[in-house]
């Protein structure tokens, strides 16, 4: 049974940073892609930051050069660090892992991963 455990989200005014911690049980952080989603209330979910076993990343237009993901494979964590956050940044994340391995590439279907609960993000402005 993989489980994703995400932590680290709070409230923050804008400008402030967060780090994202995504600790996996049952999947190790090399075996595929894995992600950062989140959704806003009314809003589909959508891909913020992914990272391949490769350690190819890739970001939504809205958070380059502000978010970056990355993973400490020797403790078997993914992280994401939060910059310059804005009132636009609020949305619950998800941490999110490819059902499929060692896929040479992220898929952008929610349906393509295993999820986390969600941790929630808040900007004040």
């Amino acid at each position: 049974q993989v489980q994703l455990v995400e932590s680290g989200g709070g409230s923050v005014q804008a400008g402030g940073s967060l780090r994202l911690s995504c600790v996996p049980s049952g999947y190790i952080v090399t075996r595929s892609c894995m992600g950062w989603f989140r959704q806003a209330p009314g809003k589909e979910r959508e891909g913020v930051a992914h990272i391949r076993p490769d350690g190819y990343t890739t970001y939504a237009e809205t958070v380059k050069g502000r978010f970056t993901i990355s993973k400490d494979i020797a403790k078997n964590i993914l992280y994401l660090q939060m910059n310059s956050l804005q009132p636009e940044d609020t949305a619950m994340y998800y941490c999110a892992a490819d059902r499929f391995d060692s896929r040479n590439y992220c898929p952008r279907a929610v349906t393509s991963y295993y999820w986390g609960q969600g941790t929630q993000v808040t900007v004040a402005s």
